[in-house]
């Protein structure tokens, strides 16, 4: 008799491997954003101390790249139809505006805040926008 306890993952999925809640997709996508920005922020000390160059000059839209990978994750684990496409589309597309806007209204900072800042807009809206919506959609169209 086994009394070890089933291993629990986080972000919670369901048999096909989509995140189960838009917490978890919020979560888990923002820690992504945070170990990127820390990441830049490692790397641009790095370089301003070895001098490279000034701090704060590399693109914070960079911070991105893990949330994207989690949201390309959760597009795949969806069957192949048009609700994950037109779901996606929107998401991206809302998500580039409003990061971009971010950064626009951030133009006084370095590149490396008004990008994280963009970055962290552009995630937000994506997940907001992609999960409500390819539930949705899914239901909608079978």
């Amino acid at each position: 008799m086994s009394t070890e306890e089933p291993q629990r993952s986080f972000p919670r999925r369901d048999a096909e491997g989509r995140i189960l809640t838009l917490g978890d997709l919020l979560g888990v996508s923002l820690a992504g954003l945070v170990i990127g920005v820390l990441a830049l922020v490692l790397f641009e000390w790095a370089f301003a101390t070895l001098g490279g160059g000034g701090f704060g000059r590399t693109n914070g839209w960079l911070a991105v790249i893990l949330p994207v990978w989690l949201f390309w994750d959760d597009f795949r684990a969806w069957e192949f139809g048009a609700a994950r496409v037109v779901a996606a589309l929107a998401g991206l597309a809302l998500g580039v505006f409003a990061g971009l806007v971010a950064a626009g209204l951030a133009t006084g900072l370095p590149p490396l805040a008004s990008g994280a800042l963009a970055a962290a807009v552009f995630t937000v809206v994506y997940a907001v926008v992609w999960f409500p919506g390819v539930h949705w959609l899914a239901r909608r169209t079978g």
